[in-house]
């Protein structure tokens, strides 16, 4: 019973081991972290259309949640880019920006989202993840990257714009050119300019200062703070929001407050299929993060535990005045380089800003839109690696075919399509390699037992005997293709007087290719051409030894594939010395 909580609710485990040197490497990771959280939400509830205290709610009760139910020892979880970006996207078409019904549409979509996770958690289905092939995930979110730095452009230029695709906001931002605000665009291009001047250079600079590397990663990852202090401070010093730069204005000074999602059927209707989608791209990403940072600890993690952790995470955010979450990698990687040791981090991550959101929040009134919008820029632009169209082009052309169909649809149609695409794409693409799986003919080593491809290698051949080893599980996708390439290779010589299936590989052999390969033995018992089996494994026979293609096999069954050769083929000089 003890051991079913522990696997269910992690922090039942490492809670009990916990000790003064965790408490203290887990403090300051969440100082730093929550020096780093502080502006980032706040931009990222502007990205998904939200007042910007829901960026801040939307930190607290999920770090605590996930602390309680997930498995990784440093990732962090909170608004991201990608998901503030999908939850724009979603709630721009049930509701206006601003107004009740989009923030209820927004706690909606937490609660879906969550909802939908804790089931996949539950009938453990974590696997459905690797559907979704890695060179489609790069390009989605290279070009979720670019609409996201295009979305911020017009804070950055005080201007209106509209649009959810690159066309459409492009050619928004040239219809309002004339309307460019000369402060405003002052203040973004400085503060962009700034916070990629830190991110690249403020660190090497400081370690040639002689500075500890502690105090040169804090003041490094301090930049964004740096740059809203400032800001700040010029626009409340010069009075600039008089003077038409748009700032945040008064932002409720209070814990998150207890939120109900709406329960409308036409809602979730509406709702259902980006929270799909959010869910699932959420949790890649969350995954992809998780798996990479407890592999330089050698931790490990739990893909149908972490469901559960992210789904409680966005149940907390749907009810805390939130919206929907996930492990963000760039807050997941300060807090690991923090020295973060436990979740515990998390959760004093998420006492620091439940102060903020007391105490600090007045202080962020002249904070102008246009330092917020190059906060989510410089973060997102790091995402954008168009590289993989490169490197798919020059090692699987049709990678990049499902690579460059997705950044183009992202782009072009929006989100949403964009990765319902990828998810399409992704499928496809497993389902067309599958159903054209690499069958070799191979023939024997001169003086070994080994057998290889007849046209990679110098091998003994027999015209009389075709040995084929099948080099994937065999399944209703694939099953066709089997027979229709030995009736082809069998109608090509009349000599041919032996088949062998080379099963070395084979670790499956479902019921439809069952019913394949009782086919093409009846057709070459037709042709008086004897079906063989070799090398099959010991649950693959099983499973055949059920049937009836045994019983009735024009063949026989071969532990190896030297004892088919030896039993099939006439005794020859080659196959002595063999």
């Amino acid at each position: 019973m003890i051991d079913h909580l522990r696997r269910h609710i992690p922090v039942l485990d490492w809670g009990r081991r916990y000790n003064r040197t965790a408490l203290s490497n887990d403090l300051i990771a969440a100082l730093i972290v929550t020096i780093m959280l502080i502006p980032q939400s706040l931009a990222y509830a502007m990205l998904a259309g939200l007042p910007p205290e829901a960026g801040i709610y939307a930190s607290i009760a999920p770090i605590i949640l996930y602390a309680i139910f997930g498995t990784s020892r440093a990732l962090a979880v909170g608004p991201v880019a990608v998901v503030s970006l999908l939850t724009a996207s979603a709630l721009g078409q049930v509701a206006d920006q601003g107004s009740t019904g989009y923030a209820v549409a927004a706690l909606t979509l937490a609660f879906l989202s969550g909802a939908l996770l804790l089931a996949m958690g539950v009938l453990r289905l974590g696997f459905l993840a690797n559907f979704l092939s890695h060179p489609v995930i790069a390009g989605f979110i290279a070009a979720s990257g670019l609409l996201i730095a295009t979305s911020q452009l017009k804070h950055i230029l005080g201007v209106e714009a509209h649009g959810h695709t690159l066309p459409q906001m492009l050619g928004s931002l040239f219809a309002h050119l004339p309307e460019i605000h000369g402060l405003t665009i002052l203040i973004g291009v400085s503060a962009t300019a700034f916070l990629f001047w830190t991110r690249t250079y403020l660190k090497p600079t400081l370690k040639r200062l002689s500075l500890p590397d502690v105090f040169a990663d804090i003041l490094t990852k301090a930049g964004p703070v740096a740059a809203v202090v400032a800001t700040t401070l010029a626009v409340w010093a010069f009075d600039l929001a008089g003077r038409g730069v748009s700032i945040v204005g008064a932002v409720p000074q209070s814990l998150p407050p207890f939120t109900t999602p709406s329960l409308d059927a036409d809602l979730i209707r509406l709702l259902i299929v980006p929270a799909i989608l959010i869910s699932i791209i959420g949790f890649v990403e969350s995954v992809s993060v998780a798996q990479t940072l407890a592999a330089k600890k050698r931790q490990r993690i739990d893909p149908d535990q972490e469901l559960i952790g992210l789904g409680a995470a966005n149940m907390g955010a749907a009810f805390s005045g939130g919206f929907p979450v996930t492990g963000g990698f760039s807050r997941s990687v300060v807090n690991f380089d923090a020295g973060a040791q436990t979740p515990a981090a998390g959760a004093y991550t998420a006492i620091g800003l439940a102060i903020a959101a007391v105490a600090l929040t007045p202080l962020v009134y002249y904070l102008p839109n246009a330092t917020l919008a190059a906060t989510i820029i410089v973060a997102v632009l790091s995402l954008v690696d168009l590289s993989i169209l490169q490197k798919t082009w020059t090692y699987a052309r049709a990678d990049f075919v499902a690579v460059a169909t997705t950044i183009v649809l992202t782009l072009g149609l929006g989100v949403e399509i964009g990765v319902g695409a990828g998810v399409a794409i992704s499928v496809l693409l497993h389902l067309y390699k599958t159903s054209h799986p690499h069958v070799a003919e191979v023939g024997l080593v001169p003086g070994t037992q080994h057998f290889r491809n007849i046209h990679r290698h110098a091998v003994i051949t027999d015209p009389g005997l075709v040995t084929l080893r099948v080099d994937e599980s065999l399944y209703f996708v694939n099953a066709r293709f089997l027979e229709d390439l030995i009736q082809k290779r069998v109608t090509e010589g009349c000599a041919i007087r032996h088949v062998v299936l080379m099963f070395s590989a084979v670790n499956e052999v479902d019921f439809s290719a069952l019913e394949s390969l009782e086919a093409i033995n009846r057709r070459l018992r037709d042709m008086d051409v004897g079906l063989h089996l070799s090398e099959v494994k010991g649950p693959v026979m099983d499973r055949l030894n059920s049937s009836h293609l045994i019983r009735d096999l024009n063949g026989q069954v071969f532990l190896s594939q030297y004892d088919a050769w030896k039993s099939l083929t006439p005794a020859s000089p080659s196959d002595a010395a063999a």
